[in-house]
Formats: structure tokens, C-alpha cells, sequence
């Protein structure tokens, strides 16, 4: 009689840690929240990770807890900051900024999705962090913008001694410059090239020849 090896036992998956199966639920949620804004069910965020709906109020308060931590996902610049980070520093200035634009053009366009989504629906509000500075601004937009001003300072910083103000100024005018064209709604934006060449080299085509 010949005897058959035994069938080997299939293991289970190790359980995630607290914090990564918050990470998947909010990666799985994005664009799901981008399409439908708050009314989108839990139950379809659940299907779309592939866990029951129990999972997620275990991981979340509650469906307000689950957006905040949406928008938060979307304001965190970690992505943008590496691709940054990543631009080659041995090409031409204007090179680097209009990839820098690239970049943040994108990043802006994903946080404003998730923003108008939320805001569509009236619970931006409700998910956003309170403003706790004298100016009314928040911190953690505060935090989200510093960090990818200095990766754009240091895209500035090879041509230092040929630019009109320090690499840290010129980075927070041009993040500005690219914030305000990549308002929703903006009529006729300018291309990538356009918003380079204009921060560069200004409004004239020759210095010195408005009156």
C-alpha cells in the first residue's frame, strides 16, 4: 500500500498592522471618494479593498474619521517631495522648473479633486483640520506645502549665484505662482512652458521696453 504524503496545511496571511490596513482602506477609498464624494457607501469601500465593511469601523471611528483621513492622504506631499527630489540637477534651469511644474501641477490636481469632491457634498468642513494659526491658515496644509518649497529650493540652488534673490524666495514665489494658475475653473491656464518662461524671464519679451 502506498502511503501519500500529507496535505501541507495552507498558512494564513500575516494580519496587517493597525496603521497599513488604515493605509489600504484610505488607498482603496481616494478614488472612490474622487468619483463620489462623501455619499459613497462603505460598503463599497469595502468591496473596492476586498474586506468586509466590519473592518473599516475598526480601523475608523466612524465615515467622517474615514474622509478626514482621505483628505489627509491627499495633502500629504511625500510622493511629490521624491519625484522632486528625483529631477536631475545637471539640466538646464528652466528643464528642471518646467518638470518641477509637472510635478506639482499634478499634486495640486489630486488634492483638489478630493477637496471639491468633499466640498460638493458639504462635508469638507467636516473633515478638514481646524485653522489654529494667528492667520487662519492650518498647519498641516503649512506642513504639506513646506516641504515640497524646499525641494524646489534646492532645484534653484546650482544656479544660485545668477539669481536675482535666494533660492528659498524665488521657491515660495513659484509655488505660489503655480497655485494660483492651477486654480479650478481658470480660463485659458497657461501651459507648463508659459508659467516657466513667464516666471523667468517676465512679462517683456525685451527688458526695458514698457514705458
Amino acid at each position: 500500500m502506498t502511503e501519500t504524503s500529507p496535505t501541507p496545511s495552507r498558512r494564513r496571511a500575516a494580519p496587517m498592522e493597525p496603521d497599513q490596513r488604515r493605509a489600504m482602506i484610505v488607498a482603496a477609498a481616494l478614488p472612490l471618494v474622487v468619483e463620489y464624494g462623501s455619499s459613497v457607501s462603505t460598503a463599497k469601500i469595502a468591496r473596492a479593498a476586498g474586506i468586509g465593511e466590519g473592518t473599516i469601523f475598526r480601523a475608523f471611528a466612524d465615515k467622517d474619521a474615514l474622509l478626514a483621513a482621505c483628505m489627509a492622504e491627499a495633502v500629504r506631499p511625500d510622493d511629490t517631495v521624491a519625484h522632486l527630489e528625483s529631477i536631475a540637477l545637471d539640466q538646464p534651469l528652466t528643464a528642471r522648473l518646467t518638470e518641477a511644474a509637472e510635478v506639482m501641477q499634478g499634486y495640486m490636481t489630486r488634492l483638489g479633486a478630493v477637496a471639491g469632491a468633499l466640498a460638493a457634498t458639504g462635508r469638507l468642513e467636516r473633515t478638514a483640520p481646524s485653522p489654529s494659526g494667528k492667520d487662519g491658515r492650518s498647519p498641516d496644509r503649512e506642513a504639506g506645502l513646506a516641504a515640497p518649497r524646499a525641494a524646489l529650493a534646492a532645484l534653484f540652488e546650482p544656479d544660485r549665484d545668477a539669481l536675482r534673490l535666494a533660492p528659498e524666495r524665488l521657491a515660495d514665489a513659484f509655488q505660489l505662482m503655480l497655485m494660483s494658475a492651477g486654480r479650478p475653473g481658470a480660463p485659458d491656464p497657461l501651459t507648463t512652458e508659459e508659467l516657466v518662461g513667464l516666471f523667468l524671464y517676465g512679462a517683456l519679451t525685451t527688458p526695458g521696453e514698457a514705458r
